[in-house]
């Protein structure tokens, strides 16, 4: 079974930084991309970021320039680096992995569109 926990949101005044994280966790093999998701009060899931394992990046037009997204594949861990945050930056951030393989027992298997729990983020004016 793979896990993906959060860490890292809070609250913060505008113009301000934080640094989330996500560890996937469960006799992991290998990942596909790795991304970050936010979904505000009444409003949809958004993307946010998304890497891919050979590092590329994608990235919401809402943050670019101001959000970083990196990650360690050795720790199975993607980082979302967030300055110069706005109050409509305001929102619950998910963890997102595409697909990987991972074994359980001695057996591999495919997993995809694994999720975390969220952690929030809030900004003030």
């Amino acid at each position: 079974q793979v896990q993906l926990v959060e860490s890292g949101g809070g609250l913060v005044q505008a113009g301000g930084s934080l640094r989330l994280s996500c560890a996937a966790s469960g006799s992991i093999i290998s990942i596909n991309a790795m991304g970050w998701y936010s979904q505000a009060p009444g409003k949809q899931r958004e993307l946010v970021a998304t890497i891919t394992s050979g590092g590329s990046t994608i990235y919401a037009d809402s943050v670019k320039g101001r959000f970083t997204i990196s990650r360690d594949n050795a720790k199975n861990t993607v980082y979302l680096q967030m300055n110069y945050l706005k109050p409509e930056d305001t929102a619950v951030y998910y963890c997102n992995v595409d697909k990987g393989l991972a074994l359980t027992g001695m057996l591999p298997f495919h997993f995809r569109d694994a999720w975390g729990q969220g952690t929030q983020v809030t900004v003030s004016s």
